[in-house]
């Protein structure tokens, strides 16, 4: 049975991108009803909207008030996408307000509704915005990062509108779900994806197979569920995920760098990418010259293990924050001390799954979760498709077939979504 979708076009200059997002929902097999605001006809016409979707197109309430289209979009809809969301319109759906067909829709929208925003950067970043959107994530609305690049004139930065088959994307994700809607709601979560890259000389290095399509899949399906992404991509050449606040690093350290700033204030860290274990002992300055003699043998130090760093900075916050419970006054007696515990991920690509191996990797990396996964002979890495076991340090094993990495990543976020709820842990 095709989806119900109603597509609300804000008033901005992006408009026109939402052209595009109509087809590919259309083409999917959707029922698309056209909601713009008044002033959104500025930019793309009614004609334009109508023809494309086949659909009729008011922006107010009182055309074919015999319906009650004010109510009846919302109630009957399986998804409201807004695409372009404009400051103007995020304010007024912050504030319940119920001006037009648009935001009467969003009121009484019970399924999932998700905004795409784009503006400029300092309409973006003012505390109003930033607040609306808060104020609408903690209602359970998702609300994408907008892309960074060119705006209206001359001006660049943050607040131009996600591609439209990036948002096409997490939509079709949100209507995968149905029932089950965003369960990382006011979460925030950090993935880490690709490979790092050790220098050996200006044009060589120390790297590996991984392409970062199972991280990217990880960031796309916590946003679908309504979580805020930061992703750590290491040597990654795909398109940013729609929603996902993109950190771009080449080495190990660089990574380590960025995971552990971004952990701060986290509700989970998923490690999916391949971190090199070594690096050399010293950079050449030129390039190594292939001379006739023999090469000076390459030395190699370790990298620092950033999962286990994660576990042991997560175990002295906790014993930080009982240290500070027990001298604090307010805080003895009845009240007991609050309990935020950040959940732990690690991805290991062996070619030994064995459950012995695996299970003391978990044990020595100290996280919550061990997501296991065969790699070589055409698996793993650079692959659509993935197959992994899931080891808890509670003791629970979870297989996960060969299939879509979107769908392995939906069973790690259904572990993580667990262990957040059994142990209280926000942000």
């Amino acid at each position: 049975m095709p989806a119900r979708v109603v597509l609300g076009v804000g008033a901005g200059i992006a408009a026109y991108k939402s052209c595009e997002l109509l087809r590919l929902l259309t083409e999917s097999g959707h029922q698309v009803r056209v909601v713009p605001t008044p002033d959104a006809l500025r930019f793309v016409g009614e004609a334009t909207w109508a023809a494309l979707s086949g659909q009729p197109v008011t922006t107010d309430a009182w055309t074919g008030v015999a319906e009650v289209p004010h109510v009846r979009l919302g109630q009957s809809a399986d998804l409201v996408l807004v695409a372009p969301a404009t400051a103007d319109l995020m304010a007024r759906a912050a504030a319940g307000m119920a001006g037009d067909l648009l935001t009467a829709t969003l009121l009484t929208a019970r399924c999932p509704v998700l905004y795409a925003p784009a503006m400029h950067t300092e309409m973006w970043e003012h505390p109003a915005t930033q607040a609306n959107v808060s104020l609408l994530r903690r209602r359970g609305a998702i609300v994408l990062e907008p892309a960074v690049g060119r705006l209206t004139g001359q001006d660049s930065g943050a607040g131009r509108l996600p591609e439209p088959a990036a948002i096409f994307a997490v939509a079709t994700r949100l209507l995968a779900r149905g029932a089950l809607g965003p369960d990382l709601a006011g979460r925030r979560v950090v993935v880490s994806a690709g490979g790092t890259r050790e220098e050996i000389d200006p044009v060589r290095f120390i790297g590996n197979w991984s392409t970062g399509t199972q991280g990217y899949a990880l960031a796309r399906t916590a946003v679908a569920r309504g979580a805020e992404v930061i992703l750590v991509a290491a040597n990654v050449a795909l398109p940013d995920p729609a929603g996902a606040k993109v950190t771009r690093v080449v080495s190990a350290r660089e990574m380590r760098d960025a995971v552990m700033a971004a952990a701060a204030g986290a509700d989970a860290v998923v490690m999916a990418a391949a971190v090199a274990d070594y690096r050399p002992e010293a950079r050449s300055a030129a390039k190594i010259k292939k001379d006739g003699q023999p090469p000076e043998p390459l030395r190699l130090t370790e990298n620092p293990d950033i999962l286990a760093g994660l576990a042991a900075a997560r175990c002295g916050q906790a014993a930080g924050r009982q240290d500070t419970a027990d001298h604090d006054p307010e805080r003895t007696g009845l009240v007991p001390p609050a309990t935020v515990r950040q959940v732990l991920v690690g991805f290991a690509a062996e070619t030994d799954t064995s459950a012995e191996q695996a299970q003391a990797k978990l044990a020595r990396k100290g996280c919550d979760l061990l997501v296991v996964n065969p790699v070589g002979n055409g698996l793993g890495f650079g692959t659509p498709d993935n197959e992994a076991v899931v080891y808890g340090a509670d003791g629970t094993v979870t297989p996960i077939p060969r299939g879509p990495k979107e769908a392995l990543a939906d069973v790690v976020w259904d572990l993580v979504a667990a262990r957040m709820k059994e142990s209280g842990s926000h942000t």
